[in-house]
């Protein structure tokens, strides 16, 4: 018996999936069986080039948990949104004379954090959202309930390669600011007036070393109790809402 853990969430089987790719449909993933047949997946993966959709090669026993009819080694889950590129969106917000708040995420994996996180980025007035194609929460239906819709007024952009849209942003003219708890320096003396991209690391080891690299400055929430860190969330909403004080006083 079939029990996806959300209905109409993916479409499956060769034909299907090449014909949504053609037809330009936006799909969140694509899982492909290991060992599929190099003419099938040659084709795939050409298209799956084209249009940047992400993929895993996984085995087929991960392909029969999610469902047990005719698959043929291919299992794409449908996108909730349609996602865009921070190259596009960026001057946009330049021209529109705004002062640009970018939230980025590295990694945030809990799909009810991720809505958590979108929703106080829309009430902030974040400019746009951006998250890697992989390792990150999958926009389902649930990340939408959570985000109490703002997932669908909150542009998201996918990119293939953070690295390089952090260097993007930084040379845009953004302050890059890593926020997390092994700085020493207090989120309430950082400058959050100017142009700002504030990254969140994910819930399990916080933001990539080669991030941190990157980022001009980085800032932490001063915590009174014996617990280290907070919610990823909680954490975000905290970073927003001091850049919306300091924009606004």
């Amino acid at each position: 018996m079939d029990t996806p853990t959300e209905p109409n969430d993916f479409i499956y089987g060769i034909h299907p999936i090449l014909e949504a790719l053609k037809q330009g449909k936006e799909l969140d993933k694509i899982l492909i069986q290991k060992g599929l047949s190099n003419v099938v997946f040659r084709e795939v993966q050409q298209l799956l080039q084209e249009t940047q959709t992400p993929y895993q090669i996984v085995p087929l026993a991960k392909l029969n948990r999610i469902t047990k009819k005719n698959h043929q080694g291919l299992i794409a889950f449908t996108a909730e949104i349609s996602y865009h590129s921070a190259e596009n969106l960026l001057p946009t917000v330049f021209e529109k004379g705004l002062n640009p708040l970018i939230l980025v995420l590295d990694r945030v994996t809990d799909v009810r954090n991720f809505g958590a996180i979108a929703r106080t980025a829309e009430c902030c007035g974040v400019n746009f959202m951006v998250i890697p194609s992989r390792g990150n929460a999958r926009i389902t239906a649930d990340a939408i309930k959570t985000s109490s819709g703002a997932l669908h007024r909150i542009p998201v952009c996918r990119e293939d390669n953070l690295k390089k849209t952090l260097q993007y942003l930084k040379h845009s003219g953004l302050k890059l600011v890593a926020c997390h708890e092994k700085s020493d320096r207090s989120i309430f003396a950082e400058d959050l007036k100017v142009p700002t991209a504030i990254l969140m690391g994910s819930e399990e080891d916080g933001i990539s070393s080669e991030y941190l690299k990157l980022c001009d400055s980085n800032m932490a929430i001063p915590l009174m109790g014996a617990m280290q860190s907070l919610n990823v969330s909680v954490a975000a909403g905290i970073a927003l809402f001091e850049t919306v004080r300091q924009r606004n006083s």
